[in-house]
């Protein structure tokens, strides 16, 4: 069962929400929160798996609450998917830099937040595919010099680092293994090493980390 926490300041979404996540069979709402400070408090009882986090809450925004939670974890932090009704830059990079697994419009379809969820508790991340190559695009540019995690980089292997930099390119695991002539079972491999190389929980903070430690060309 998929542990969830809602964290949204209007009591009808984190009731629609509950009722479309716990129809689906294989996930449970444990926890909801008005604001980020309470998002905070809960996580550290109740430990979900992935947290649906609003952005715009008074008493602790969104964004914050993502930075402290993932932060301040002692074991392996949830997942972060936030929901927001703003499809504006801004959003989406807080959310990847605070440290989100994904991102998702409120106006998104039933069916699409709960696979968003169940993508993200299986180790996905997962951005609107509305947005999904203008975030990549506009993160490698928007994004600062990089801040090489040497250690990091220095344990991937020369293949281990040409995935991730064709990951952070908006490649599929299968345009990958097209790209490099392997299967993409391989590329699973080794992309899973790769993540628990840099620790990182998902593909999308993959990304992050190969734009903000220069394994993308400029």
């Amino acid at each position: 069962m998929i542990r969830v926490m809602l964290v949204d300041d209007q009591a009808v979404v984190r009731t629609g929400f509950r009722v479309i996540l716990e129809q689906a069979g294989d996930i449970e709402v444990v926890a909801e929160a008005s604001n980020g400070d309470a998002a905070v408090d809960l996580a550290r009882r109740h430990r979900p798996d992935v947290i649906c986090m609003d952005v715009r809450m008074p008493g602790g925004d969104g964004l914050t609450a993502t930075r402290r939670i993932v932060g301040e974890a002692t074991e392996t932090p949830p997942a972060v998917l936030v929901v927001t009704t703003f499809d504006l830059d801004e959003y989406v990079f807080g959310a990847l830099e605070s440290g989100a697994s994904g991102f998702i419009l409120k106006d998104c379809e039933p069916e699409e937040l709960i696979e968003a969820v169940r993508r993200l508790a299986g180790g996905y991340g997962l951005v609107d595919q509305a947005v999904t190559r203008r975030v990549i695009t506009e993160f490698a540019r928007r994004t600062a010099a990089p801040r090489t995690d040497a250690v990091a980089a220095h344990q991937l292997t020369a293949r281990e680092a040409e995935i991730v930099r064709l990951l952070a390119q908006g490649l599929s695991n299968v345009e990958i293994a097209t790209e490099l002539f392997i299967e993409t079972s391989t590329v699973k491999s080794h992309l899973g090493r790769a993540m628990a190389k840099i620790g990182v929980r998902d593909r999308l903070q993959t990304v992050v980390w190969a734009y903000q430690n220069g394994v993308v060309p400029r």
